[in-house]
């Protein structure tokens, strides 16, 4: 963790000279879940969700900005939520075994149907890392930290109790299957998560997660995106239900 973290500022201080030719890359996409698990809680009960989120990235600096607008497909008025979140991202060490890709960026999550003083919004910083070229062919590990706290004095959660900051760490593998007749693989994943404090919940590992998805081109920058999959939950502090299987549906568009 400490060497990830000293890349990744080596390589801001660094910098990268703007390409003037680059233009603003803008990526809509339209996603439907038919569970929300929330780092493996149920932000929507049984609920499904829908995104709709708009990426700008800037002259393919590393810098961009994603805003996200989350809703239930019924119920949970009050739970509609809106994602700000500036990210820097990039990759060292490249074409070495010790790649990393790396992408930092700090979300502002707040609920328009709800009034600051009720409201749980919350800063959500996320370091993710992955490696494409330290393990054998198709194999990719993953590691994906993410600390919350609220973004102001005196917000409290929906049941009206404090929310405390805390950790979710998780700890992921891909798996890449070829095959003659799919265009790109299919990608096999597998995660557990270690929730620390979150929300005043457990310090102790809360979920697994398995999932196969994929990724179809329909034109030069349309592409669809299917995946399922089945989270085992360990700790009901984090999911009441033992097994809960879902499904993703994403429509990506990139100009």
């Amino acid at each position: 963790m400490t060497v990830a973290l000293i890349s990744v500022i080596t390589s801001i201080s660094t910098g990268q000279e703007l390409d003037q030719e680059k233009k603003i890359g803008v990526t809509l996409d339209f996603t439907y879940l038919s569970r929300w698990l929330s780092k493996g809680a149920a932000a929507y009960g049984d609920q499904g969700a829908l995104f709709q989120t708009l990426d700008l990235d800037f002259y393919g600096s590393g810098f961009g900005v994603a805003t996200t607008y989350r809703n239930p497909t019924s119920g949970y008025a009050d739970f509609q939520r809106i994602d700000f979140r500036p990210y820097f991202k990039n990759t060292v060490y490249d074409g070495t075994p010790y790649e990393m890709n790396y992408n930092v960026s700090a979300g502002y999550e707040y609920y328009p149907k709800v009034s600051k003083h009720k409201s749980p919004t919350t800063w959500e910083w996320i370091f993710a890392f992955n490696w494409p070229n330290i393990l054998p062919e198709n194999f990719t590990p993953a590691y994906i930290a993410h600390y919350e706290y609220l973004a102001h004095s005196g917000g409290r959660s929906f049941n009206n109790t404090s929310y405390p900051s805390g950790w979710v760490h998780r700890f992921l593998l891909f798996y890449d299957i070829h095959l003659e007749d799919l265009p790109t693989p299919l990608r096999f994943s597998s995660e557990v998560a270690y929730w620390d404090g979150l929300g005043g919940g457990t310090h102790d590992w809360g979920y697994a997660t398995f999932g196969l998805m994929t990724e179809l081109p329909i034109s030069e920058n349309l592409t669809f995106i299917p995946g399922i999959y089945e989270q085992v939950s360990m700790d009901k502090a984090v999911n009441s239900q033992k097994d809960v299987t879902y499904g993703r549906l994403s429509m990506r568009y990139k100009f």
